[in-house]
């Protein structure tokens, strides 16, 4: 499980924290230093990496030349890189990683969301991220790679929804809840996750 300090300070304010939470544990590693390889599909077994230096130098051998996810958020490594020299060690840094991660999977959820024509409707949004998170995994939907793919801008979509949230729209909106802090009547931190956690159960 995510630590709640650490989404508070490194991802994305765009995302809710829940969501946030909810798209590591679909798609992403509890192991900062995991290292995924794929090669047509396969998957390509290497030893596990137990230091950064030795998760990049597993993705240094591979970039370029196969599907490499790396970290908590499984950043396609090699995304806007040129050169392998290119590749920076903040990939397997926890805050960096997800910093990186949230902010392209917020852009792949807004490209998601335009195909859908940005519904208002609540109900549609778990499949919107349902979809987002397999176009994370995949790298496309509809044809598109999502990680080239320029950012279609606009709100994040149906203000991230959760299920049986109530009046999700009235107040602040969905970024001024997720950063708003101290302010927020439960308070910072892990109450703030168990209270936002609870809603994705949809109790």
């Amino acid at each position: 499980m995510l630590d709640a300090a650490l989404i508070q300070k490194c991802a994305d304010p765009s995302l809710k924290p829940a969501i946030v939470e909810q798209f590591v544990t679909a798609a992403g590693s509890n192991d900062p230093l995991s290292v995924t390889v794929k090669s047509g599909g396969r998957l390509i077994l290497n030893p596990k990496a137990t230091s950064p230096d030795e998760a990049m130098a597993i993705v240094r051998q591979y970039v370029g030349q196969a599907v490499v996810r790396v970290g908590l958020t499984q950043f396609p490594a090699g995304v806007g890189i040129k050169d392998v020299a290119d590749l920076k060690p903040d990939l397997v840094d926890p805050c960096e990683n997800l910093r990186k991660g949230t902010a392209m999977f917020a852009k792949v959820l807004r490209i998601v969301a335009r195909w859908y024509g940005n519904p208002k409707s609540h109900e549609v949004f778990p499949q919107i991220f349902e979809d987002a998170v397999y176009a994370w995994k995949t790298g496309e939907f509809e044809g598109t790679n999502v990680f080239r793919a320029e950012d279609p801008g606009a709100a994040a979509p149906i203000e991230q929804a959760l299920p049986d949230e109530a009046n999700p729209t009235e107040g602040a909106n969905a970024t001024d809840l997720a950063t708003q802090g101290p302010e927020k009547e439960e308070g910072v931190g892990s109450a703030e996750m168990r209270i936002d956690l609870s809603r994705i159960g949809g109790k």
